[in-house]
């Protein structure tokens, strides 16, 4: 028998409940199929450009810092230009996404990359957002190989890849994406909202806590903004 076999039973036993009757079972499915719709903010449907906007303002109430470029071209300065006004090392561990590795980061031949996982000694890392969600200023990172999870959590500065059209109103949406494209669920999805922090001690704010102590995210605008 297997752990979750056994958990389970476990779980049923405290219950004290046996298998569900027919029609519940059916029921279920169907809600598990259909993902209704709960509430939706209204300040989450509105349109596209005003999603940005918001955004980028609850990126930035959540001591994240966001930059906007015109193409992917621009990507590799941006990166370039944000370590350099923070006074940052140019080793970054990278992504080894597709639409990252089609950058031209040649261009900035100070940037030193290596792609893969993020390691202990990584002090700064470049992640690819799946999708955003404007009404919190949350990024969603499944964990896929072109994604690795380490990368939002070992270097102590996150920078992360956001192309604009990927940017949604609210949480469904994100969800809808995902289950869409993906097919079935990845094993590990992150929400990331601002860098990590805590407050745990004597109630006073601190960044870097359980994870990133920058986000800087580059935004990457397209012909529909």
């Amino acid at each position: 028998m297997s752990g979750r076999a056994v958990i389970l039973g476990a779980i049923h036993r405290a219950l004290r409940r046996g298998e569900l009757p027919a029609d519940a079972a059916t029921l279920l499915q169907a809600r598990l199929a259909t993902h209704p719709r709960q509430l939706i903010p209204a300040r989450s449907r509105i349109p596209h450009a005003e999603q940005i906007a918001l955004f980028i303002a609850n990126v930035e109430r959540e001591f994240g810092t966001v930059a906007r470029v015109a193409t992917p071209d621009a990507v590799p300065e941006a990166v370039a230009a944000y370590l350099a006004a923070q006074n940052l090392p140019s080793e970054i561990a990278i992504a080894p996404h597709p639409e990252l590795r089609a950058m031209p980061w040649a261009d900035r031949p100070l940037l030193r990359l290596r792609e893969g996982r993020a390691e202990a000694s990584d002090a700064v890392s470049v992640q690819h957002a799946f999708a955003a969600i404007a009404e919190t200023g949350t990024l969603m990172l499944p964990s896929a190989p072109e994604r690795p999870t380490t990368l939002n959590l070992l270097p102590d500065t996150a920078i992360v890849v956001l192309r604009a059209e990927r940017l949604v109103g609210a949480y469904e949406e994100a969800w809808d994406l995902l289950r869409n494209e993906l097919g079935a669920m990845p094993r590990n999805v992150m929400l990331v909202t601002g860098p990590s922090r805590s407050a745990d001690i004597e109630q006073a704010l601190e960044l870097g806590a359980h994870g990133p102590r920058r986000l800087h995210i580059v935004l990457v605008d397209d012909a529909a903004t």
